[in-house]
C-alpha cells in the first residue's frame, strides 16, 4: 500500500476533496435530502478511486517521459518502485471500483460514471498534442463539487457548477505555474504546455488571469445562495492565496514554485471548505 501511495501522491488530493465536501454539503444544507454517512463515505471513495486511477494512470503512460526528465526520473515507474504493469493493474482495478462505488449512490452517478472517468484519464495524453493541457487537468478535477452535489440530489445546480468553474480556473492556472520547470524539457521532447508555448512570462500573465476567473467563481455563489461573514472570510482567504502564490514566482525567478504549487494551494482549498461548512453548519443548526 505504500507504494502505491506513493505512486498516486495521495497527499495531492487535498486539492479536489473539499471542493467535494463543499459539493456535498451545499446538497445536504440548500435541499430536503438528509445528511447520511453512508452516502458521504461512498462519495470519499468515489474521489479516492477516481484519483487513483487518474494519477496511476498519468504515471503509466508517461513512464518513458519521465525516465528522462531530471526532474522526474526518480519517479516510481522509472525508478523501478513500481512496475509498469502493476501500474496498469491498479488503475483497472480503480476504475472498476469506481464505477462500481457510483452504482451505489444513485442512477445519474452511474450513468455518467464512464464519462467522468474520460475525462480524469484522458487528461494524460493531452500534452501530447495540445498546450491546452492544464485546462483539461482542471476539468477533471472540476467535476468534484458537480459530483459530490448529484450524488446527494440527483440534479444539477447553478451554484455547484460555479464551483467546478472555481476549481477549473484554480487548478489550471497553478498547473501552469507547476509546469514551468519543465519548459526547456517539453520543448526539447515536442511535448506542448503553456510554459513551452507561450514563454514564462506570458504563460504566468495567463495564469494570472485564470486565477482571477477562480476568484469570480467563488464570489458569484453569493448572488445565489445565503451566507454569512465565515463564507466571506474563506473567500478572502481564498484570494490571497491565489494572489500570494504569483508574489512567490516570478520571470526570473522560479525557485519557489514547489511551495506556490503545493503548500499555497493546499492551504487555499481547505481553509476555503473549511469556512464554507462552518458557515454551512451554523445556518443549519442555528439559524446564523
Amino acid at each position: 500500500m505504500k507504494k502505491y501511495f506513493s505512486l498516486v501522491l495521495f497527499a495531492h488530493s487535498i486539492f479536489a476533496l473539499p471542493f467535494a465536501m463543499i459539493g456535498f454539503f451545499l446538497g445536504v444544507t440548500t435541499t430536503a435530502h438528509p445528511f447520511n454517512w453512508l452516502l458521504l463515505v461512498l462519495v470519499l471513495l468515489c474521489m479516492v478511486f477516481a484519483r487513483n486511477s487518474a494519477m496511476a494512470f498519468n504515471r503509466y503512460l508517461d513512464r518513458d517521459i519521465d525516465a528522462k526528465n531530471p526532474r522526474t526520473v526518480m519517479r516510481d515507474i522509472p525508478s523501478g518502485k513500481v512496475s509498469a504493469n502493476e501500474a496498469l493493474i491498479f488503475v483497472i482495478a480503480n476504475c472498476i471500483l469506481f464505477v462500481i462505488t457510483t452504482f451505489f449512490i444513485n442512477p445519474l452517478c452511474f450513468y455518467l460514471s464512464p464519462v467522468a472517468l474520460f475525462v480524469v484519464l484522458f487528461y494524460s495524453y493531452t500534452k501530447r498534442f495540445t498546450a491546452l493541457c492544464h485546462l483539461v487537468l482542471g476539468l477533471g478535477l472540476s467535476l468534484a463539487p458537480i459530483g459530490a452535489y448529484i450524488a446527494v440530489t440527483g440534479v444539477f445546480h447553478i451554484v455547484p457548477v460555479l464551483y467546478a468553474f472555481a476549481v477549473l480556473f484554480w487548478v489550471s492556472g497553478f498547473d501552469i505555474i507547476y509546469a514551468l520547470q519543465d519548459e526547456d524539457f517539453d520543448r526539447g521532447e515536442k511535448l506542448h504546455s503553456i510554459p513551452a508555448a507561450l514563454g514564462i512570462k506570458n504563460a504566468l500573465r495567463l495564469s494570472v488571469v485564470l486565477h482571477i476567473g477562480s476568484a469570480l467563481c467563488v464570489i458569484l455563489p453569493i448572488f445565489f445562495s445565503s451566507f454569512s461573514y465565515f463564507y466571506y472570510a474563506g473567500v478572502i482567504f481564498f484570494c490571497v492565496m491565489l494572489t500570494y502564490q504569483h508574489l512567490l514566482v516570478k520571470p526570473t525567478d522560479i525557485s519557489k514554485v514547489n511551495r506556490a504549487f503545493a503548500t499555497t494551494n493546499g492551504y487555499a482549498s481547505v481553509v476555503f471548505a473549511a469556512c464554507f461548512l462552518i458557515d454551512a453548519f451554523l445556518r443549519t443548526n442555528f439559524n446564523f
